[in-house]
């Protein structure tokens, strides 16, 4: 296997216009993936990758992930079986966001929390005791209990 090395970003213009790989992560040592789904455009949700777990999603075309509540890199599907097989990676302008098109194998969902896509709620109406969400998913695709049967949720309060 290759090993995957990054360039150092030495020009705008490099950066912007050139052929190289030179991402820009934050102060945390990360930067934003946005996943959608190939087949649908579907956004699937929004994750984080540090170096370690971009270089991993490029050399295995599976998606790797960084929690930043857990702190923990993570393959998606490891303990789902809901993996993201990577159809393309694109990169945004500055090199400082990714983009995941990917197939989803296993149930075909994405989210934890039983639907296909994270984003199963819309902003509705305001009131002044706060903002409602409606649900645009009906169904969850699974059921979170059985599927993560003896694991932590990993939403974090």
């Amino acid at each position: 296997m290759i090993k995957i090395n990054f360039a150092k970003r030495e020009s705008i213009e490099q950066v912007e216009e050139g052929n190289v790989l030179a991402p820009k992560f934050d102060s945390s040592g990360t930067l934003p993936a946005i996943v959608t789904e190939t087949s649908s455009g579907e956004v699937l949700m929004l994750g984080y990758m540090n170096e370690e777990s971009l270089k991993k999603t490029i050399e295995t075309k599976k998606a790797h992930y960084w929690s930043r509540s857990r702190e923990v890199l993570w393959k998606k599907g490891d303990s789902s079986g809901m993996i993201h097989e990577v159809d393309e990676i694109l990169i945004d302008d500055d090199q400082d966001s990714v983009w995941l098109k990917v197939s989803i194998k296993g149930l075909g969902a994405s989210c934890h929390v039983g639907y296909k896509s994270c984003f199963y709620r819309s902003v509705q109406n305001v009131t002044e005791d706060g903002v409602e969400l409606e649900f645009t998913e009906e169904e969850k695709v699974f059921d979170p209990e059985i599927v993560y049967s003896g694991s932590e949720n990993p939403t974090k309060l």
